[in-house]
């Protein structure tokens, strides 16, 4: 019952932060022999020298061993067409059941179709709240065309093409 009366308090601060519209990412990595993942939507860079990255990981997430276990992660940014993959690696089970994704660099589960891909050395893990923040050093990055998946208010949407006007540097 204490838990019903805490996500309900919650909620009029959820829908707040949901106002702000973020990519949708699926970060794995691979611990004692097995391969791990979720789906994130609180990436984001920190840093270009060094460069760094950081998303966070919920506390008593079940896959909370696995990344603070691993010395490696990839965090992939989901195209436009791959909400299912963000549904899959957001809910129960194996999310790599029947799904093909090929050990790349340091053994770490790639997914194919993404508009990009980090490779990360986890930096440093701090514990924020009821949640870690994991920040990793960027060891090799890829990107390709395409509309990526955009989350705000409560579902998926598909972002620019890449075709848009770019603000200039300021």
């Amino acid at each position: 019952m204490a838990l019903d009366k805490a996500v309900e308090a919650d909620r009029p601060l959820r829908a707040v932060l949901g106002r702000y519209a973020t990519g949708v990412a699926v970060v794995t990595t691979r611990h004692r022999g097995r391969p791990a993942g979720l789906t994130v939507n609180s990436f984001t860079s920190v840093s270009l020298e060094p460069p760094l990255v950081l998303w966070c990981l919920q506390g008593s997430s079940t896959s909370r061993a696995a990344f603070t276990g691993a010395d490696h992660f990839a965090v992939h940014l989901l195209a436009a067409d791959q909400r299912d993959l963000a549904v899959r690696f957001a809910g129960p089970g194996d999310r790599f059941a029947g799904l093909r994704a090929e050990a790349g660099r340091y053994g770490l589960p790639r997914l194919d179709g993404t508009v990009a891909t980090l490779i990360c050395h986890r930096d440093r893990t701090v514990p924020a709240g009821d949640h870690l923040i994991l920040i990793g050093r960027v060891l090799e990055h890829r990107a390709t065309s395409g509309a990526p998946l955009l989350f705000v208010d409560g579902d998926f949407h598909a972002g620019p093409d890449g075709s848009s006007t770019r603000l200039p540097h300021c």
